[in-house]
């Protein structure tokens, strides 16, 4: 299989778009400038949004998004669909490839770890998934609570509330396109997290339990200290309209490539359910 790196993301994306006549464009950079793509796939008139790739090790989820990007170009769903493949590029190079893939951040990165099968942050360890301006303060000090105080390869939040570029092409990329709704692809725990507050839809429910009776995998609620600073989060508390993350797979990251076989299906009917119009 595939190794989901930047090069083959970057070739994968220029196949699909060659073969379906679509169009990636860059939604921002990362620390180490590499490009963040997106691609639209379908016509519907409500728009919707699928990520992976947000954290290092949990890379399967780029290939599970390559691959529906491709099945949804071919057979189009009710809604437009827009995919970032990969939102955190530098930490998915660090974790198939190692910390020299940080470029200029590289010392860093393995003064604070050393282990590249445990990152999960971008390139100055900040989780992007903690860095999101939704409850960011009070994770904060969740986060000091538990002794995280400085870059790691998971659960800093960062100096701030969207202080890395990666958070921020995808928060302009929701503001300016306004989708009906998103979805975050993670790994692992084959769980639906689906509610952020009281600004949560009440639709958003019934579409999680929807999504768990096609797939096998159960609704669910994130642990305390991933409650908070996440996309979905953000994106629930800002449009007060429906986000999800979704924990495909089960192990422990980063999980093999050779189990996208057998989750992908699982993974392909959750994703039927959020792109359909209904």
């Amino acid at each position: 299989m595939m190794i989901p790196d930047y090069r083959n993301q970057v070739k994968s994306l220029n196949e699909i778009c060659a073969r379906f006549g679509l169009r990636k464009r860059v939604i921002g950079k990362s620390l180490c400038r590499r490009d963040i793509f997106a691609v639209t796939a379908g016509g519907g008139g409500r728009r919707c949004l699928l990520v992976g790739g947000v954290h290092g090790t949990e890379y399967l989820t780029v290939s599970a998004v390559l691959r529906f990007v491709a099945e949804y170009a071919e057979h189009p769903g009710g809604m437009t669909l827009t995919a970032v493949p990969c939102l955190n590029p530098d930490g998915t190079e660090i974790a198939l490839h190692g910390f020299s893939r940080a470029g200029r951040y590289a010392s860093l990165a393995a003064s604070v770890c050393g282990d590249r099968d445990r990152w999960k942050a971008n390139a100055r360890g900040v989780d992007l998934n903690h860095n999101f301006d939704a409850d960011w303060q009070r994770l904060r000090e969740k986060e000091r609570s538990l002794g995280i105080n400085a870059p790691a390869c998971t659960r800093f939040g960062g100096s701030r509330p969207e202080s890395e570029p990666e958070t921020r092409a995808l928060v302009r990329l929701c503001e300016q396109t306004r989708f009906e709704r998103v979805l975050a692809l993670h790994s692992q725990g084959r769980e639906i997290y689906w509610d952020f507050g009281r600004r949560t839809p009440c639709r958003c429910l019934l579409l999680a339990q929807r999504m768990a009776e096609v797939s096998g995998y159960t609704v669910a609620s994130p642990d305390d200290i991933a409650t908070g600073g996440g996309f979905k989060d953000w994106f629930i508390e800002r449009f007060h309209r429906c986000g999800f993350t979704v924990e495909m797979g089960k192990g422990e990251n980063p999980l093999p490539l050779s189990d996208l076989a057998a989750e992908y299906p699982r993974v392909r009917s959750i994703l039927k359910v959020f792109t359909d119009s209904v």
